[in-house]
């Protein structure tokens, strides 16, 4: 998503919860909130290195914190899809479980209906409510399982 016209309707509705909370869109905060728009699923360098290619005035602190905030604020979300740093993305889209290919490392977001059997299964059993936008599933996508 490029800044500008396109960007409006984005912006404010950040920005609108962002003032909610009795904070403003700073420069910074918006250069963040557009990479993980853009990049989907990204940890917080991939987010460092696209908001360095429009400002290198961001330093790796800030978009830590400004990944914080804007979880605690429901503007993003993070799950573990690598056995490294958590990967963001926004939760302005549909919730939706993520599936990891542990041969090519392919991100595939699927339905939460996909899982209602299960979680609904340990709901029912043990009174748990399960996080699904939190759910990441590892195994083989089709194409390596077919090498």
């Amino acid at each position: 998503m490029t800044h500008g016209q396109a960007d409006a309707p984005f912006t404010e509705g950040w920005q609108a919860t962002l003032r909610e909370h009795g904070y403003r869109l700073t420069p910074q905060r918006e250069l963040v909130l557009r990479a993980v728009n853009r990049l989907g699923h990204a940890t917080p360098d991939e987010v460092l290195g696209a908001v360095r290619e429009e400002s290198e005035a961001v330093n790796v602190s800030t978009v830590y914190r400004t990944l914080e905030l804007l979880e605690e604020l429901g503007l993003v979300r993070h799950t573990h899809i690598t056995d490294r740093a958590p990967t963001y993305h926004s939760a302005a889209g549909p919730e939706h479980v993520h599936l990891v290919c542990r041969s090519c490392r392919e991100v595939s977001e699927v339905d939460p209906g996909m899982v209602s059997a299960f979680t609904g299964a340990l709901h029912d059993r043990y009174g748990f409510t399960t996080d699904v936008g939190h759910l990441t599933i590892f195994g083989t996508c089709a194409a390596c399982d077919g090498q």
